[in-house]
């Protein structure tokens, strides 16, 4: 309803790809959320404006790969998800026409999408790169390639479990990570990143 994402690709590309393989260049790396193409301040400020948009037409490509009922059922929830937020504009936050309704579903799940894709970026991308042959074990991927966020509600178990555990912990602030991207966005965004070698940690 909210992501117009069938559950399988859902936990396809993202239980199994992306934490499987946290980091894992080409595998569950965050390459997809590259644009080498795009400048660091259109790629951070304007991009994330067409989120919106590009995600229900990518979703809608995708079902060409599932079956005639889960193409049915994907589209039934994602009809549903854009009449909801529409049908409640209308009726309960008293927008007058159908145009301002329209354009406030488009401002509203514009902004949302810079947090959405700048966390995204942020907790993985900068960090250890591994290769898919020379992968570490599952943990020390995760505790090396993925960065909390201090405020996050899970982050005191999270660094607790990896302290006791003796494993790397990263930790850094939503407006530090936005400076480091900014500072070092070629970089980061639009050179291959290197590839850790982690000679013993296996």
């Amino acid at each position: 309803v909210c992501t117009s994402f069938t559950a399988e690709h859902a936990k396809y590309g993202h239980v199994k790809m992306h934490h499987g393989y946290t980091n894992v260049l080409g595998l569950g790396d965050s390459s997809t959320w590259r644009l080498p193409c795009l400048n660091r301040y259109v790629y951070m400020f304007l991009a994330p404006l067409l989120i919106p948009i590009i995600t229900p037409l990518v979703a809608v490509e995708r079902l060409r790969e599932v079956e005639l009922r889960t193409a049915l059922r994907t589209l039934g929830l994602i009809s549903l998800g854009l009449y909801s937020h529409y049908w409640l504009l209308l009726n309960v936050s008293g927008f007058q026409s159908p145009s301002s309704a329209l354009a406030c579903m488009l401002i509203t799940r514009s902004l949302l999408a810079h947090p959405y894709l700048h966390v995204n970026i942020f907790q993985h991308i900068g960090l250890p790169m591994f290769s898919r042959d020379k992968k570490p074990q599952r943990i020390h991927m995760m505790s090396l390639g993925v960065l909390n966020l201090p405020r996050l509600p899970v982050k005191p178990v999270v660094s607790q479990f990896l302290r006791e555990k003796q494993l790397p912990y990263h930790e850094d602030s939503y407006l530090a990570r936005f400076r480091l991207f900014l500072h070092h966005y070629e970089e980061l965004m639009v050179q291959t990143p290197p590839i850790t070698e982690l000679v013993g940690l296996q």
